[in-house]
């Protein structure tokens, strides 16, 4: 007999997002992804001065600012004409490298882990290690007091490593442990990093249109640079083995290939590698249908023509539907008929699209990352790559650019002294169009300006949580994570923590996507789960 399981909210995600499954059979059969707040962004903008949305733009969330930033200045950068200086190039190049570091590290070890780890493990720990002393006491302490926080509570699982019984012992567990409290330090270091040349974080005032903010120094060139190579020591020796600990249990193989979304994969693309954007060292393109080893790379132009946003399902009016972003309009409807989300569902050519760290990894077919996939048997068939790929994506792009990062830092240097902003971008026209379209952490987001009479006469924002979390278009059609939920393994309806882990491995961002509290639920059976 099918049951209705409604995660409301689903919590160690930013914003909040309501996830109803239908299970039947030990597996799910039917989901449906509901952001439950309301985003009025947009809206705010009319009528303000163009660079007013670089700084709005950045509030959208407090975990993204730095991506939201840096897609307002390439929209105004293309609706002024600028040509963007090499070291404004670099400097975001690096800037947003250092955030993409901080973010994935952030994922993994405070947002994902627990999914994976019994942090109770500690209190058994006998080693000499002093955070996880610390840790260990404190665990006691709580646990004497009938208060295990801050680790809990939590979905009960028989596969987590160290529990009694589980996956994997208690001296792994309590090493993942103090890698999460080392991440902490790490985190710190890659904001530090990019807070040298863009002031502070989060919202910075280090970006502009036409360029940045802050000249490039062999002072702050070499602080920058430091900070790099602490964290690529770090990336390489623990973060990325971590990954590769976790997605070789047995118990978690299945893991490999549950929670596929379809097949579609999209990136923009992200750190530009010459002036005029063409090449990039994350490319631009799509995989179509699973034909992951047959990329198309169709530039972002005709990437952004075939954008449109579906509102069957969301709670905007009718004029609103299949829009192309250039000429969208944000109109909220209130108890709409057969709506439930505030998130519209962007679709390319008809089709749902995954965006972020695996569609991206998988568009560049980078060999290393392509090996560890094809070792995982992830390249026979069925070709379908579910929750822990993402999380091995995510980490393998911070090996990438933990790496690459000093060698653009070196390019930065060979350039001081140069120009770090166009003029023109302070020259508003009185009608221009632009857009900004980047790939953050999450993945492909998009910024639209229409300035007109030199005020914002239309601004759209399509961000990665709005592509994944998508609710049903008006097709019928499932966004990915609705997708990714079918089929997924549920053997406990009391505890349905695999529903967690594949939700969690896209790194939702309501707040990017959605913003004033909708109080209407009807779950069936709910969970609150930290």
């Amino acid at each position: 007999m099918a049951e209705i399981i409604s995660i409301d909210p689903l919590t160690r995600i930013e914003g909040h997002l309501r996830i109803d499954v239908e299970v039947e059979g030990g597996r799910v059969v039917d989901a449906w992804s509901s952001g439950t707040m309301f985003r009025g962004i947009e809206m705010l903008l009319q009528d303000k001065h163009p660079w007013d949305a670089q700084q709005v733009t950045e509030r959208i969330c407090g975990v993204c600012p730095l991506v939201h930033g840096t897609a307002s200045s390439y929209a105004l950068d293309d609706a002024t004409g600028v040509k963007l200086p090499d070291n404004a190039r670099l400097i975001r190049n690096l800037t947003l490298g250092a955030n993409f570091i901080q973010s994935h590290v952030l994922h993994f070890y405070h947002l994902a882990a627990l999914d994976y780890v019994d942090p109770l493990a500690v209190a058994d720990y006998t080693g000499s290690s002093l955070p996880l002393i610390t840790l260990r006491d404190k665990f006691r302490r709580l646990a004497a007091e009938k208060d295990p926080y801050f680790f809990l509570p939590r979905y009960e699982s028989p596969d987590y490593i160290g529990q009694p019984g589980g996956p994997g012992d208690p001296d792994l567990a309590c090493e993942l442990v103090s890698h999460y409290v080392q991440a902490l330090e790490m985190r710190k270091k890659a904001q530090e990093a990019l807070t040298i040349f863009y002031g502070r974080m989060p919202s910075f005032v280090g970006t502009v249109p036409g360029g940045v903010t802050t000249k490039p120094t062999i002072s702050n060139t070499t602080a920058f640079k430091a900070r790099m190579q602490e964290l690529q020591q770090w990336v390489n020796d623990v973060y990325w083995q971590d990954i590769l600990t976790v997605a070789q249990v047995p118990e978690y193989q299945e893991l490999l290939r549950a929670g596929d979304s379809g097949g579609n994969y999209l990136a923009y693309g992200a750190f530009d590698l010459d002036a005029a954007g063409k090449d990039k060292f994350f490319p631009t393109g799509l995989i179509i249908g699973g034909d992951v080893l047959n990329t198309r790379k169709p530039g972002r132009d005709e990437i952004a023509k075939q954008i449109t946003e579906s509102v069957q399902h969301s709670w905007y009016t009718p004029e609103c539907e299949g829009l192309n972003p250039r000429e969208g309009k944000t109109e909220p409807e209130l108890g709409k008929k057969d709506a439930y989300s505030f998130l519209k569902a962007p679709r390319l050519g008809g089709r749902p699209m995954e965006v972020g760290p695996l569609a991206r990894q998988l568009v560049m077919q980078e060999p290393g990352f392509m090996s560890l996939v094809d070792r995982l048997g992830l390249l026979t068939e069925p070709l379908e790559f579910g929750i822990l790929p993402r999380h091995a994506a995510r980490a393998y792009e911070a090996v990438l650019l933990a790496a690459k990062l000093p060698e653009w830092t070196d390019e930065l240097q060979a350039g001081i002294g140069g120009d770090i902003w166009d003029p023109k971008g302070a020259e508003i026209p009185d009608e221009s169009y632009g857009k900004g379209m980047v790939d953050g952490p999450r993945g492909a987001l998009g910024h639209w300006i229409h300035i007109q009479g030199k005020t914002i006469g239309n601004y759209q924002c399509v961000v990665p949580t709005t592509w994944n979390a998508s609710p049903r278009d008006k097709s019928g059609n499932r966004g990915p994570i609705e997708s990714s939920l079918v089929g997924l393994p549920v053997p406990d309806v009391d505890n349905p923590i695999n529903v967690a882990r594949c939700v969690r491995s896209f790194d939702p961002c309501i707040a990017c996507a959605v913003h004033v509290i909708h109080p209407e639920h009807n779950g069936v059976k709910e969970f609150r789960i930290i």
